[in-house]
């Protein structure tokens, strides 16, 4: 089980009408399609922990607070068809599922914000169990703000 938990069982993305975000326990990933042959100097990137301002080529892309707090990482280029910004959530656990991308757009609809919880529960479990494999698992029941607690439980 050397592959991040992510790689193993796949992500569930949210579309966009610039390209797609998804979330792992302690990430936000933002890729955004751009046109073929954009250049470095074509991107205008500006993170900080609440805010997001991208453009490319002079167009706006974004711009405008995240959905909660994040330790701004990168924006990179990819192969000049994509510009993938990953973010740091501040709060990392699964009870911290960011049901839209900025504070009043880019909202998952009813059933990725489900699969994304899904997700973040069964990762959870991966970092909580690291001997067992997570990774093909379905969930039901309780999973919602991460699942049942079972910290107060005896070992």
């Amino acid at each position: 089980m050397s592959a991040p938990f992510e790689e193993r069982s796949g992500v569930v993305p949210c579309g966009t009408p610039w390209g797609q975000w998804y979330q792992t326990l302690e990430e936000v990933f933002i890729e955004v399609q751009v046109p073929p042959g954009t250049r470095a100097q074509d991107i205008q990137c500006g993170l900080q922990s609440r805010h997001v301002a991208l453009s490319v080529g002079g167009r706006e892309i974004l711009k405008a607070n995240f959905f909660d707090s994040t330790i701004a990482d990168e924006g990179t280029p990819q192969d000049r068809k994509m510009v993938r910004i990953v973010l740091t959530k501040t709060k990392r656990d699964a009870a911290n599922c960011w049901t839209s991308l900025l504070e009043s757009e880019y909202a998952a609809d009813p059933w990725v914000q489900d699969q994304m919880q899904r997700k973040l529960t069964l990762e959870r479990f991966q970092k909580e169990n690291p001997g067992f494999d997570f990774s093909g698992a379905e969930i039901s029941g309780n999973y919602t703000k991460g699942g049942p607690d079972f910290s107060n439980l005896e070992k």
